[in-house]
């Protein structure tokens, strides 16, 4: 298996406490703290493998009751190559491989994935509902996640649970910041660190990509927070550059987990991707916490009765895509889409477009009352009526045809979506 992620959203604490949890031993081999193990794979018969890392290592590997992990596996891209021979030669071993952009290297190395050999886990930030989790209130997840939650929530619940999801804006997942929340309780320490994390990505860059590419990748990273919920341009990030130069370096962050493209579609049945155009999206940042901070945003959040009309409405978008990337089929790379017309004095766009079944169902993120849901109403007349579902800071409602869904509740998704097929949804 081989985990695929951003740099710092858990993957190494997660693989370590499976592999305590579930065998006997773990073994890991560090790439970044032990480049001396590179040498272990000059030849890649597994056996030789692990002679050489027993070893080095002074540890011994059994199969079947060890957990083999290698760590900044971009590292060793011989080390990404060996794991399609451990499944061939040596399938009673188990190997977990996580690296943080990985794609860097396996693009300056011209280099082929064992495809068919390994499989893909994609890991996110933390969801709100994690974050729940984490901060003691799993029985509060429960309830949104429940089929009765429209009527579990009430008025001083959902309350004390926008607070929440407003905290969770400024926080974000990242692993390292909610545990300095969790320890002290020190916001602007959790700021700080945000920004650390932030000039981590940055000096990776220099790391693994050449002066020029390097640029280009930092110009990308930073101006992505300050276009979301825009269509995106090239020109907005910096007008004296190549858009081609900038696509490159985008796409090779949109790889390694870095932002998320938003793309457009005509949503005239599924797949949606059938119909998705590559060249007309909007972007998502990694995280929620990392964005607001680069876009100096926490203030705003903090003195906010509106979350909506925060930076135009843009961090309120950036959850609720975050959100769907973080519930999305964690063995396949997420993907997004919504829909737009552009018409002279009558364009309109739908935020996201998700599926149950057969159905293409419209998702907005608004503050206005269901009747102005111009867009909306223009998407129903084009492909016929159906459901829709807008979210907002208002309290569930579920008895109309457009659904209004609180800005904590993307995790309620699923349970909708269910109830919808059975023809249940008006019935909440």
């Amino acid at each position: 298996m081989l985990i695929r992620g951003a740099r710092q959203v858990g993957k190494s604490y997660s693989v370590t406490s499976f592999g305590q949890q579930e065998f006997t031993d773990v073994v890991t081999v560090n790439f970044e703290l032990q480049p001396e193990m590179k040498q272990c794979f000059t030849n890649l018969p597994p056996r030789e493998i692990i002679e050489k890392i027993t070893l080095l290592s002074k540890k011994d590997i059994f199969p079947g009751n060890t957990l083999l992990f290698f760590d900044e596996i971009q590292e060793c891209p011989q080390a990404i190559l060996s794991l399609r021979y451990f499944y061939e030669q040596m399938p009673q071993l188990h190997v977990i491989g996580a690296g943080s952009l990985l794609e860097f290297t396996l693009a300056s190395e011209q280099f082929r994935m064992p495809v068919g050999r390994v499989q893909y886990l994609f890991m996110h930030p933390l969801s709100f509902g994690e974050f729940l989790d984490a901060v003691g209130e799993d029985r509060l997840r429960e309830a949104v996640q429940s089929r009765d939650a429209p009527k579990i929530i009430d008025d001083p619940l959902h309350t004390h649970l926008m607070s929440l999801a407003k905290k969770y804006m400024v926080l974000g997942g990242m692993p390292a910041v909610l545990e300095e929340f969790l320890d002290t309780g020190n916001m602007n320490r959790c700021l700080q660190i945000q920004q650390l994390i932030a000039q981590t990505y940055r000096d990776d860059f220099g790391k693994y990509a050449n002066r020029i590419r390097h640029r280009y990748l930092e110009k990308i990273f930073y101006g992505v927070p300050r276009m979301v919920g825009r269509k995106f341009k090239y020109s907005h990030i910096d007008p004296t550059l190549q858009s081609r130069d900038l696509k490159q370096a985008l796409e090779l962050l949109e790889q390694a987990g870095g932002l998320y493209r938003v793309r457009r579609t005509s949503g005239e049945g599924v797949p949606l991707e059938a119909n998705a155009r590559d060249n007309q999206f909007k972007t998502i940042f990694l995280d929620i916490g990392l964005m607001q901070n680069m876009c100096g945003l926490n203030e705003q959040i903090a003195l906010a009765d509106d979350l909506l009309a925060v930076n135009a409405g843009a961090l309120a978008e950036q959850l609720v895509g975050q959100e769907l990337i973080a519930h999305h089929n964690p063995f396949a790379g997420p993907s997004l889409y919504y829909w737009g017309r552009e018409a002279r004095n009558s364009s309109a766009e739908v935020d996201y477009l998700i599926t149950s079944g057969p159905k293409v169902i419209p998702v907005e993120v608004k503050s206005g009352p269901a009747g102005r849901m111009k867009s909306m109403q223009l998407f129903f007349k084009k492909y016929g009526p159906g459901k829709g579902i807008k979210f907002s800071q208002a309290p569930f409602d579920c008895s109309h045809d457009i659904i209004n869904l609180p800005l904590y509740a993307v995790e309620y998704l699923d349970t909708l979506l269910n109830r919808l097929k059975t023809g249940k949804g008006n019935a909440l």
